[in-house]
């Protein structure tokens, strides 16, 4: 995910083909591979040397696009599972289950498979998520504001919803550049 911070943040939006991100591609709704992102993903179960390798791909792809979340299907991998960064907090999710919302957000969201587009989206203020973390221990996460937004939009990408899926009015879907400021939603 790629999403404006509560203050102004410049949307990695400069690349228009799939790019190779710390060795994953990352797929985009105009490439032949976008099929993964419209799929659910099928659970990772046991947390592997193959499944941490993926992770750190991942991380670092969503660091070298300047993202704040990339899930599984993003890179062409069918799985349940999703890294994030917000606030210097680093999260490594795996067959995540989103068990508790509460209350109601608005705002700008963007997404790496979904190059220069913006829109507002509406989201529960606070989540409470279940899972794995990268050594497969459970973990519970109790997140507000944009950790919370975050993880609501990259488990979406593991049930194949894409935050324009979530866009309630339309109007405010709009193209940006990589020189755009996008300010969030009120």
């Amino acid at each position: 995910m790629s999403i404006p911070s509560t203050s102004s943040r410049r949307i990695f939006t400069a690349f228009r083909t799939p790019p190779r991100l710390g060795g994953v591609e990352i797929i985009t709704v105009d490439s032949p591979k976008a099929g993964i992102l419209r799929r659910r993903a099928k659970p990772v179960g046991r947390v592997t040397t193959e499944v941490q390798r993926l992770v750190g791909a991942m991380i670092a792809a969503m660091e070298d696009a300047s993202g704040l979340g990339l899930a599984a299907p993003q890179v062409g991998v069918s799985k349940r599972l999703f890294v994030a960064k917000v606030e210097e907090q680093l999260h490594v999710v795996v067959d995540p289950t989103i068990v508790k919302r509460e209350g109601e957000q608005r705002a700008t969201e963007a997404c790496l498979s979904i190059p220069g587009i913006v829109g507002e989206v509406p989201r529960a203020a606070r989540v409470v998520l279940k899972g794995k973390n990268r050594r497969g221990r459970g973990i519970t996460v109790d997140a507000e504001g944009l950790l919370a937004r975050v993880i609501q939009h990259e488990v979406d990408h593991l049930d194949g919803i894409l935050f324009l899926d979530r866009v309630i009015d339309r109007t405010t879907i709009h193209e940006v550049t990589d020189d755009d400021e996008v300010t969030p939603a009120e």
